[in-house]
């Protein structure tokens, strides 16, 4: 009987390929899922086995023999590949790119399916005795053997470069004096302990107890938990417990910059073996870390978006931290959402899943209205601390050379003297977001973007945000030669220098993307911000959510008004988000936490109901303005993108898609558009977008079922760079 490979190559086509098995074949053909070498025109690729079929349409005389079959086992089982197949529908991308986005690097390059031991570094009898301060005058020796202290079973190599930089000579240093040793294992981490008995309020007590009475099958849950309410720590006990039923766990979290600080309490809290996968791991370790998950040896993965893939042996749980945040849709290539995906795999595994956030998002709270999720509620903070005052500082007519207002640097002053630490929160890195010539009214514009680009004082330079574009910063205006070269706008480099000035007897600490580059600079920096000295810390979005610092009393949103009247719909509810989030940082403790917002307009009336801390009346106010102009979650969006060099092309296909799309329109979805991209020209290239709306979502699906084919194959569908968003969250 003639069989024939079906195969889905990594390749911008919205179709499979059929091959002929390999001649050397012996015996049954491979299962779907394993990875197969294969010729693509004068390329050779790498793609998966979806099914062996015995029809092919494919000429007799042009179907080709595969190259090699690379694994005996499948790296997908079948409800991975079912989930992956299920995704190249309904986002309406290739299938093959969908399941190459799925695995590790080093296996989309075709490397074996190998477990390496582990290093993990341990004391010997000799250096669990020897006094650290014994060491002062090599004080990289002694931080590395304090670590190893305080360490219950050594640390590995992972957790070492994760808090020191280039450990590895100072190691061996060690090492030769015989108070170190490397012992090779297979296995991660272990946890250092079952997670003793916490006092839990009658909120979080019930919250465990209702997720626990259904975790033997599928079930999903949102918990609304106020900032310092408990969420992790009701985590934590629905782990353990998933842990002692045999299974594994799947934790998301939306940022890095998150994942070592809830290792961390991971592992000293859950008797388990824990795996972590981001983007920050080298394309080995991360390797490593999916063939323990697939391997069933990791009990625990936190991971960021992509870990929604992992393969899990035991499944039992998925919990999604801080649902709300916009970092779980990839926004390029394959735009899925890594917490819709959450809900459908854990269907699909017929496994619970817990949807968690301070302020959810309002899709997810118009699915708990319809009864698809059950919501559980942690209304207080734990340990009995109590919720920041919000204040508003009205900033109108009033003097503000450094960012910073009169009263606010006063209320700061106040804090330090305390003892306490402040927080001062500022989504703009760099120095100033935009260089103007005083004489000629000459700006720096990026000249690949619509955009201004950034003065970065860090390495004197100006970048654009957008597409990475850097130059140096000119000494004279490039217009007209004249010297006066103003500095509009504040970043979080210049508010950092003002705060030295104004505070010159306080340390200062900058948070964001160019600060923390190095490996292990951002948890040097949480671990400096514990020690609970009394310091200004100044920061991006990295620092606003999930970090808990016990000494901080004082937080600042230094400008709230960019979510107040943005052309994007979703603006103002991800700045009430954002504003309750930064608040959650202040007085989580025993000290009372105050927080205070810049603004232009004290008097909006969304300030209101977040002033009391009352989300649910802020996001109620958001859906009834979402339900009354048709916007979601009461309608369903794709967004059809295109861009390219020349300037015309992109309206001219949107043009030709639209009228296609009006072809096989027969439940009146609307079409809204062609229009130019919020930021029209972006690295180089021109672009534009047309919206398409729907009442029910299966209409939306099946309008582009029918008409994407026909615009792949339209003319000019090759002559553009073209995109299908489904359920987008960025406009631009």
């Amino acid at each position: 009987m003639k069989r024939y490979f079906r195969i889905a190559i990594p390749v911008p086509l919205r179709r499979e390929f059929d091959y002929l098995p390999p001649p050397d074949l012996q015996g049954n053909p491979p299962l779907p899922g394993v990875r197969i070498r294969v010729p693509f025109g004068r390329q050779t690729l790498i793609g998966i086995l979806l099914e062996v079929v015995e029809e092919t349409e494919v000429a007799k005389n042009r179907i080709r023999p595969v190259i090699e079959v690379l694994d005996q086992q499948p790296l997908f089982d079948s409800e991975m590949l079912q989930l992956l197949r299920w995704c190249s529908q309904y986002y309406h991308h290739p299938v093959g790119e969908v399941l190459q986005n799925a695995l590790p690097v080093r296996l989309r390059q075709g490397a074996a399916t190998t477990l390496k031991a582990i290093t993990r570094w341990q004391l010997t009898d000799t250096g669990k005795v020897l006094e650290p301060e014994s060491l002062k005058r090599a004080s990289r020796q002694m931080a590395l053997l304090t670590d190893l202290q305080q360490s219950r079973h050594g640390l590995f190599e992972s957790e070492l470069s994760d808090k020191h930089i280039n450990w590895r000579p100072v190691m061996k240093r060690l090492q030769e004096k015989d108070w170190v040793r490397a012992v090779k294992e297979n296995a991660l981490p272990q946890g250092q302990g079952k997670s003793a008995d916490h006092e839990l309020n009658p909120a979080q007590q019930a919250a465990i107890k209702t997720v626990k009475a259904q975790s033997t099958g599928f079930a999903s849950f949102m918990l609304e938990g106020i900032t310092g309410s408990g969420k992790t720590e009701v985590y934590l006990q629905l782990i353990q417990h998933c842990i002692d039923s045999g299974k594994q766990a799947l934790v998301l979290v939306p940022e890095i910059g998150l994942t070592p600080q809830l290792m961390a309490r991971f592992q000293s809290r859950l008797d388990g073996r824990i795996a972590i996968m981001h983007s920050g791991l080298n394309d080995e370790e991360r390797l490593q870390a999916w063939l323990h998950t697939r391997e069933g040896s990791a009990d625990v993965i936190i991971g960021t978006r992509s870990a929604i893939f992992s393969p899990l042996l035991r499944p039992g749980m998925i919990i999604v931290d801080e649902e709300h945040d916009l970092s779980f849709k990839q926004q390029e290539g394959f735009r899925y959402s890594a917490r819709d995906l959450a809900v459908k795999r854990a269907r699909d595994l017929n496994i619970p899943v817990l949807l968690g956030s301070a302020t959810p998002s309002l899709e997810t709270l118009y699915n708990a209205q319809q009864g698809r999720y059950q919501v559980l509620r942690l209304p207080e903070r734990a340990g009995g601390a109590s919720l920041p005052e919000i204040e508003l500082l009205d900033v109108r007519s009033q003097k503000m050379p450094h960012g910073l207002s009169a009263r606010l640097l006063q209320r700061i002053r106040e804090h330090l003297e305390n003892g306490s630490q402040v927080l001062l929160f500022l989504n703009r890195r760099g120095y100033a977001p935009v260089l103007m010539c005083h004489e000629c009214g000459w700006h720096a514009l990026c000249p690949r973007c619509d955009a201004h680009m950034t003065l970065h004082h860090h390495n004197t330079r100006l970048q654009c945000h957008h597409c990475g574009s850097e130059q140096p910063t000119p000494s004279l205006c490039p217009k007209c030669e004249a010297p006066d070269l103003l500095q509009m706008g504040f970043g979080t480099e210049r508010i950092e220098e003002a705060l030295n000035e104004q505070f010159a007897n306080y340390p200062v600490l900058r948070i964001d993307r160019d600060s923390t580059r190095r490996k292990g600079s951002l948890q040097r920096m949480l671990n400096e911000i514990n020690t609970g000295k009394p310091q200004i810390l100044i920061g991006t979005q990295m620092l606003a959510k999930g970090h808990h610092f016990a000494n901080v009393t004082l937080v600042a949103m230094l400008n709230a008004d960019h979510g107040l009247y943005s052309a994007d719909f979703r603006a103002s509810e991800r700045m009430g988000q954002l504003l309750l989030q930064v608040a959650g940082r202040a007085g989580r403790e025993e000290k009372k936490g105050h927080v205070l917002v810049q603004t232009h307009h004290p008097d909006h009336p969304l300030f209101k109901p977040l002033q009391a801390h009352d989300y649910p009346a802020f996001a109620r106010t958001l859906l009834e303005e979402r339900q009354q102009t048709e916007l979601p979650p009461f309608t369903h969006l794709a967004l059809l993108r295109a861009e390219a060099i020349d300037d015309a092309l992109p309206g001219q296909f949107l043009e030709q898609a639209r009228t296609l799309l009006q072809q096989v329109n027969h439940h009146d979805v609307l079409l809204m558009g062609p229009f130019p991209a919020l930021m029209e020209r972006r690295a180089g290239r021109s672009r534009a977008q047309l919206l398409i709306q729907a009442t029910q979502r299966g209409q939306l699906q099946t309008l582009l079922g029918a008409a994407i084919p026909l615009i792949e194959n339209h003319k000019l569908s090759s002559k553009v760079r073209w995109s299908i968003d489904i359920d987008p969250l960025d406009m631009m």
